[in-house]
């Protein structure tokens, strides 16, 4: 059979090429019809259960006779990417399982900005008639549909371009499969490729099932099968995805990615080149009238030369407390160190209590008789004494390296000083001066540790500070950084955007990057055109420079994700500069502004105070969860704006401090939207386990008042603009602020905070205002301090 196109007609109808142009002027003969059928088609939508969002394209009716409903019941969509062009293929299954004829349009979201190409779309073999839309021209149909069904579950899809087809009628119990395709030009991320794909209409987890007054019903999940083949797959280095969890297979030249669950909202892959020695893939963010947003990604590639040579000084704390299976568990962990020891690199090993021992006063080289020889030392070490840290982080220090080499210092301990030096303030200044270019990573184990001093340690040091929960297996988690940081690529990290100014880049001191580990970086820019960002560093005793051109935006859509990733990131800096440094108001205004802007919970919170066990449980659950919890302890700031009310106290060791320094490192190191919606999900479970009424929505936690559901971080004395739902205000407000669609999504009855004014969603209120009203109201809304 002959495959046609669609030939593109924009505001128009598409119709079938047949080797002839069925076109008048560039406008299709049958536009106002084709409207008028769409009008006809939504008013009958109330009829259609909500499940038939479920997925990525529906069917809207256009006849109704007697009742019948059309679930979809399957889909597969398989991509194959080929230089620069990926070619889609969308299979959907529809049934009517009503007592009706269905008749209906087939709708498909499409990304706004991204280039397509030869369209085409089949109900079983039968080519199908349609037109495709811009954002613009597509968002009076997504607007419609939201009226007349009362239900605003695509307005996530504001920014969309859409597909449009007739389908043929659906008997009774009758299954219709519908075939899309069509290509797409990918375009360059910096050193990378990016496909986006639209997705499914997302619900917001933890409120399936949902009966209670203004809440909604996630739509029965399809199943899905999604796809993506890679020709010539030596091209790329690993792909990757900031919004889904994906999983990657090669096999030869080929390269498939998939994902085992159903592709909810905008789904966003990057493919670096390998024909880099460090691939930087870049993703932009710009709200209208502001500075941007950026997420730069360092993918290691092929390295050129000889491997960075280490020096390894392991520090092993083996103080009384230590005894018992925590001593066993820390040795086979300096074991695995032990073992990931190349050739070229040298070692150091130190046992702490009340005195230090060393297995050997110089650097010893790696070979195999020298390393079985440390482990034969660190099997003999027994467990007792107190805790000197003091004299082992001087002697720890006390050799230096050549420039060529890396030296890294790993650090375990589970107590508190309790021999000599005993300040943990000295003792974190006394490190920082002696770390000199040393990378320190420290290791909490249990909760008898000061996190302050451990933080402080690998802040100075350019490494990290985790910490290990009381049962958690310290070899398991030394052992993973035993891995990460077995081959260094590239150290003393410089970024620079060229004419372009970066600015608050998280995290502030930039650590080195390994081979086999993506660097993410989250950062804001200011100005806009042609530009560059760059990455300086040195490997080994040379200094190296990679680069890559892009367009920073004067305002785009696109990559939503990215400020409430570069909030997060930003907050997680907040929280430890605040216990390490102390509190002061600047600081805490700066936590509470940003927590209220972008919907991330803090440890500030009038909740917690009621229910205090809530903080404990959240961060237990970094550990069980721990590429899916990047949370502080807590819901988030709320009520009252002239106090400050803490939920915990300021010590610096115990269950509490442990977990909030474990989950503010977690914030540092938060790199996609999937952990964010886990946590935003687990949030929102243990509130609810808590007291009823309570939904957590994109960070905000809201409270059942009356038929209105409230944002905590609403105060008394704060304004409120009241707005009808589904006018044309509404529709503006989601076009200016996108960050509150999903809470708008999911509630009815809504009361959403801003810094200086709320907005109130009711069946009552305004319908209409001046586009600079309504900008002075966002900024009111997003901006702390700013004036009616």
């Amino acid at each position: 059979m002959r495959q046609h196109h669609f030939g593109v007609c924009k505001g128009a109808c598409f119709v079938r090429q047949t080797g002839r142009r069925n076109q008048t002027d560039g406008r299709c003969a049958m536009r106002a019809k084709c409207w008028e059928r769409t009008v006809m088609g939504v008013l009958a939508v109330l009829m259609f259960g909500a499940s038939s969002l479920a997925a990525q394209g529906w069917i809207e009716p256009r006849i109704l006779r007697g009742g019948f409903s059309v679930e979809k019941t399957r889909s597969t969509v398989s991509i194959r990417v080929e230089g620069r062009v990926a070619s889609v293929e969308v299979s959907e299954w529809f049934l009517n399982d009503g007592d009706g004829i269905a008749e209906g349009d087939y709708l498909y979201p499409l990304p706004g900005e991204a280039v397509f190409q030869s369209f085409s779309l089949f109900q079983g073999d039968t080519e199908l008639l349609g037109e495709i839309m811009d954002a613009d021209e597509a968002r009076a149909i997504y607007q419609g549909i939201v009226r007349r069904r009362g239900d605003p579950a695509l307005i996530e899809l504001a920014g969309h371009g859409l597909l449009r087809a007739r389908v043929f009628p659906i008997e009774p119990g009758q299954e219709r499969k519908v075939t899309l395709r069509y290509t797409q030009v990918l375009p360059r991320a910096g050193n990378a490729l990016q496909l986006e794909y639209a997705g499914a209409v997302q619900r917001t987890p933890g409120i399936v099932g949902d009966d209670s007054p203004g809440g909604r019903t996630m739509p029965v999940a399809v199943d899905m099968s999604f796809e993506i083949d890679v020709a010539d797959a030596s091209r790329f280095l690993e792909p990757f995805s900031p919004t889904h969890e994906i999983d990657v297979r090669r096999h030869g030249n080929a390269m498939v990615v998939t994902m085992e669950e159903e592709v909810l909202g905008r789904f966003s892959v990057f493919f670096p080149f390998a024909d880099n020695e460090l691939a930087l893939s870049v993703a932009t963010h710009r709200p209208v009238g502001e500075d941007g947003y950026f997420m730069l990604t360092l993918t290691p590639g092929r390295v050129s030369g000889e491997a960075v040579p280490r020096d390894v000084t392991v520090v092993l704390d083996v103080s009384g407390s230590m005894s018992g299976d925590k001593i066993h568990q820390a040795k086979q962990a300096v074991h695995q160190l032990l073992a990931s020891l190349d050739r070229d690199d040298r070692f150091r090993l130190i046992s702490f209590s009340n005195a230090v021992r060393i297995y050997s006063r110089g650097w010893r080289d790696a070979t195999g008789h020298e390393v079985a020889r440390g482990r034969e030392w660190v099997d003999e070490l027994v467990a007792n004494g107190g805790t000197d840290i003091g004299a082992a982080l001087t002697e720890a220090f006390r050799l230096r390296s050549p420039g060529e080499r890396l030296p890294i210092v790993v650090f375990m301990t589970d107590g508190l000083p309790s021999a000599g030096e005993r300040s943990p303030e000295r003792l974190a200044d006394q490190a920082e001066r002696q770390a000199d270019h040393a990378r320190v990573f420290a290791f909490g184990v249990g909760h008898d540790v000061n996190t302050h001093l451990l933080d402080r340690l690998g802040e100075a040091g350019r490494g990290s500070t985790d910490y290990i929960q009381p049962g958690e297996s310290v070899e398991r988690v030394v052992g993973l950084l035993a891995a990460k940081i077995r081959y260094p690529v590239l150290t003393d990290l410089e970024l620079d955007g060229g004419p372009h100014r970066l600015v608050e880049v998280y995290p502030t001191r930039l650590p080195d990057v390994f081979a086999g580990q993506e660097l993410v970086l989250f950062g804001r820019f200011k100005g806009d055109g042609l530009g560059q960002i760059s990455v300086d560093g040195v490997r080994g005793s040379n200094a190296l420079e990679f680069s890559t051109e892009l367009r920073f935006p004067e305002a785009r859509a696109a990559d939503s994700y990215i400020p409430r990733l570069w909030a997060s990131r930003k907050l997680g800096h907040l929280e430890r500069q605040l216990w390490t440094e102390g509190e002061t108001a600047s600081l805490i205004e700066q936590i509470r502004d940003l927590a209220l802007r972008y919907g991330l919970p803090t440890r500030y919170t009038s909740y917690l105070v009621q229910e205090p066990a809530a903080a404990v449980d959240l961060v237990l659950s970094a550990r069980k969860m721990p590429s899916a919890m990047p949370a502080g302890v807590a819901a988030r700031t709320v009520g009252v704006r002239d106090q400050v009310v803490r939920v915990t106290a300021t010590r610096a060791s115990g269950q509490a401090a442990v977990r909030q320094a474990a989950a503010a490192r977690a914030r540092r190191v938060l790199t996609s939207v999937n952990e964010m919606r886990a946590f935003d999900a687990e949030l929102d479970s243990s509130l609810r386990e808590r007291r009823e009424n309570t939904r957590v929505l994109a960070g905000r936690v809201f409270t059942l008042d009356g038929a209105v559901w409230t944002d905590e971080a609403h105060s008394e004395d704060q304004a409120v603009i009241e707005v009808k739902a589904f006018s044309a205000v509404y529709f503006q407000l989601v076009a200016a602020l996108p960050e509150i669609a999903p809470v708008l999504k999911e509630l009815d009855q809504v009361l959403i905070a801003g810094a200086n004014v709320s907005f109130r969603i009711s069946d009552e209120g305004i319908e209409e205002l001046t586009d600079t009203t309504m900008d002075e109201l966002v900024q009111r809304f997003r901006v702390a301090g700013s004036t009616p």
